[in-house]
């Protein structure tokens, strides 16, 4: 509920139906000033039965070539979601985080080489992250 009135600008999540409070879905916007800027993307978080004690698992639904997210399978590298979890993480924190890693990627710990190899040049970067990106259909 704190999620969905939340005054975070560019982040939002719920669940995809009443009858199963396990499933959510969210939007992430690209940062202002990131190359990531102007584009939107849908997520997918599905809760363990043991949350907030174990991680929910979140994939990007729209393809999103970044150096910590799998083009593929829509797999994100970021600790928080894997050995850095705490209880104390709500989901507003993560989709802050991710959206940050948006604009921030470590480049340290890639997922995706192709993106992570091209990640200092914003040019070609720019052309492969919009091969790859589909617009969110508003009849979602």
């Amino acid at each position: 509920m704190t999620l969905m009135m939340s005054s975070s600008p560019g982040i939002s999540a719920f669940p995809k139906s009443d009858g199963n409070l396990f499933e959510w879905v969210g939007t992430i916007e690209g940062p202002a000033e990131t190359i990531y800027a102007g584009l939107t993307f849908r997520i997918s978080i599905s809760f363990p039965p043991n949350y907030p004690y174990v991680a929910p698992a979140i994939k990007f639904d729209t393809p999103c070539f970044h150096p910590n997210v799998d083009i593929t399978s829509g797999a994100i590298c970021l600790d928080i979601l894997q050995d850095k979890w705490s209880a104390v993480y709500s989901v507003q924190t993560i989709l802050i985080s991710l959206q940050s890693l948006l604009g921030e990627p470590n480049n340290a710990s890639p997922l995706n080489t192709d993106a992570s190899a091209v990640w200092d040049n914003p040019e070609a970067f720019k052309t492969q992250l919009m091969k790859h990106y589909r617009p969110l259909k508003d009849a979602a």
